[in-house]
């Protein structure tokens, strides 16, 4: 009974972290500029990549009894450093001046630049 929930477990992450890893495809694929399509790609990318390292873990600690730190050590890596990628790399296009979507409703850190500038 146990080992079945487990392998329900293993397969709801494994699928899950799919599902967010195709989401985050298409995200990039179809968003109208650089900045969504960063936000898709290290948002659900990391999620998703983060679920199928968990389930592949848990799927050979339960098959194979084996704890592999490793996938540990990945999970937590990809955790901290994803998501500050994808910021430094918005920033970067963002100092660059690589215009945003007509879309685009507002800018706040145009917003943050400019008080900042003023208390100088």
């Amino acid at each position: 009974m146990t080992e079945t929930i487990i392998n329900i477990i293993i397969a709801v992450l494994i699928l899950l972290g799919a599902l967010l890893s195709l989401v985050a495809s298409i995200g990039v694929l179809r968003l109208p500029d650089v900045y969504t399509r960063s936000h898709a790609a290290s948002k659900s990318a990391t999620l998703g990549v983060m679920c199928i390292l968990l389930g592949v873990c848990l799927y050979f600690f339960q098959a194979e009894q084996i704890f592999n730190s490793r996938l540990i050590l990945a999970i937590a890596f990809i955790f901290l450093t994803s998501p500050v990628a994808g910021q430094l790399i918005i920033r970067a296009a963002y100092n660059s001046k690589i215009p945003m979507a007509d879309v685009t409703i507002r800018d706040d850190l145009k917003q943050a630049k400019e008080a900042a500038a003023r208390e100088k």
